[in-house]
């Protein structure tokens, strides 16, 4: 037996705030020019909202009116100074990642995870928090005790690998503090019911630990584009590669890598009834289209890595057939990148 956590923090959370508008940016300028270049960057706290980065693109849009929608949506007020400093994308970059050349948008490199523990090819323990994400998302829509703002962290008890009971489960949630005994007990019922789906038990709840928690969002802590990368990968259960997600046009291997990597680590599971987990690295050096390196390892060992897989992995390839240009980028920074 072993102990083993993980973590997931709410939409409400202040860097999970950032993503969302660096995200909901990115959509709006690919939905105009789809060959728009972004990398967009969100800092807020203390009634300041900064929006910075770089972008190339032929359309215009409101980054206010965009981060202020975003707010509101999550459940916060839009009563903040609110700052576009995006600057122009350097032409050093472009040389190499232009429609022509085709290149990679970075070096880097990224992970791609895939398990056959739950039916989202996920491990069990991080499908458990990300429903409770969502449904507590729902949740503060419907009951106004509840704020935007929280996390939690499930630390389980591993047999052979396996998760075989919830040893805790830490639970901090934004609250207005004016019937914490009944909001705590709607928390738990929620968790157990999700809990239940996966015939597990929890030997013990921590609510709130520190006793209170009605100050939340920027009020409460600063929020950075690209601070929860383990939260938006595979919640430690995989290595995380060197860059985050959110505000990244798909040009951009760190985030068009890693869902690739991601989707050709279950494409192995589907076909190899033998493995019971998959783990792929993708390497690129900027302005090269296709990977440098490629790496697969399972359970059963490293395999292989066929040839047509280097030119399935160029960015044109890997837009194409994941169909990136018609993704809700603000949606994927929600509750995580990988939900199936």
């Amino acid at each position: 037996m072993k102990l083993y956590s993980n973590e997931i923090v709410f939409r409400g959370h202040p860097d999970k705030v950032c993503d969302q508008i660096s995200d909901a940016i990115l959509d709006a300028y690919l939905k105009k020019d789809k060959h728009s270049r972004c990398g967009i960057e969100v800092v807020g706290g203390k009634g300041k909202i900064f929006i910075t980065g770089e972008v190339t693109s032929k359309s215009h849009i409101d980054v206010i009116s965009i981060t202020k929608h975003v707010l509101e949506s999550i459940g916060y007020d839009t009563n903040y100074e609110i700052i576009d400093n995006i600057g122009k994308q350097s032409n050093d970059i472009a040389l190499g990642t232009n429609d022509l050349v085709g290149g990679a948008g970075d070096n880097g490199m990224m992970f791609g995870f895939a398990t056959r523990e739950t039916k989202e090819y996920l491990p069990k323990a991080m499908v458990i928090l990300q429903k409770l994400s969502i449904a507590y998302d729902e949740l503060r829509k419907r009951d106004k005790r509840f704020k935007p703002d929280g996390k939690a962290c499930l630390t389980g008890i591993y047999d052979d690998n396996k998760l075989v009971k919830i040893k805790t489960l830490t639970i901090c949630y934004q609250n207005t503090e004016e019937d914490r005994v009944n909001t705590d007990k709607i928390i738990i019922d929620i968790a157990n019911n999700i809990i239940k789906e996966y015939k597990l038990e929890v030997e013990k709840y921590l609510i709130n630990p520190t006793g209170r928690f009605e100050i939340g969002g920027f009020s409460g802590d600063a929020g950075l584009t690209g601070r929860k990368i383990v939260v938006d990968s595979y919640q430690s259960f995989a290595p995380v590669g060197g860059g985050c997600f959110s505000g990244k046009d798909p040009t951009k291997v760190d985030r068009t890598g890693a869902y690739k990597a991601r989707e050709t680590a279950k494409d192995i599971l589907k076909k190899h009834k033998e493995y019971n987990w998959c783990e792929v690295q993708l390497s690129y050096a900027i302005g090269i289209d296709k990977p440098v390196g490629i790496y697969i390892k399972t359970d059963k060992g490293d395999i292989d890595v066929p040839t047509s897989l280097y030119e399935e992995c160029t960015p044109k390839q890997m837009i194409k057939d994941l169909n990136l240009m018609k993704i809700n980028f603000e949606e994927k920074a929600r509750f995580g990148h990988f939900l199936n």
